[in-house]
């Protein structure tokens, strides 16, 4: 099973510096025009490892990811009228022209011609 990883912003003074964060998690992405890397830490010593790296000298400012609060299920989602509509044409379609094809080869065995 995977632990649980929670996201994190470091902005930093040098993206060359960036690389000495490997140690506190996985990078996802170092940006070199504005100075920041993405990156994600064990959700379990989140806050200890924030406290570590802002006592660092290559760091600026730390941001606590929010997107693990959004929440991804939603309950009162309406399905489309119109998509239903056209999924049901297409399958009436696709039946119609698998039953011509197969009503024509069906009932004879291949090779044996009337």
């Amino acid at each position: 099973m995977r632990e649980r990883r929670l996201g994190l912003a470091v902005w930093v003074k040098n993206p060359s510096a960036a690389k000495n964060l490997r140690k506190f998690g996985t990078i996802h992405y170092i940006s070199k025009r504005l100075n920041y890397v993405s990156m994600y830490v064990d959700a379990e010593q989140f806050d200890e490892t924030i406290k570590i790296m802002e006592r660092l000298h290559f760091v600026t400012k730390i941001e606590r990811s929010h997107r693990h609060e959004i929440p991804i299920e939603y309950n009162n989602a309406k399905p489309d009228k119109a998509k239903e509509y056209d999924y049901k044409q297409e399958k009436h379609q696709l039946m119609a022209i698998t039953d011509s094809l197969l009503g024509d080869n069906e009932l004879q065995p291949a090779g044996i011609t009337n």
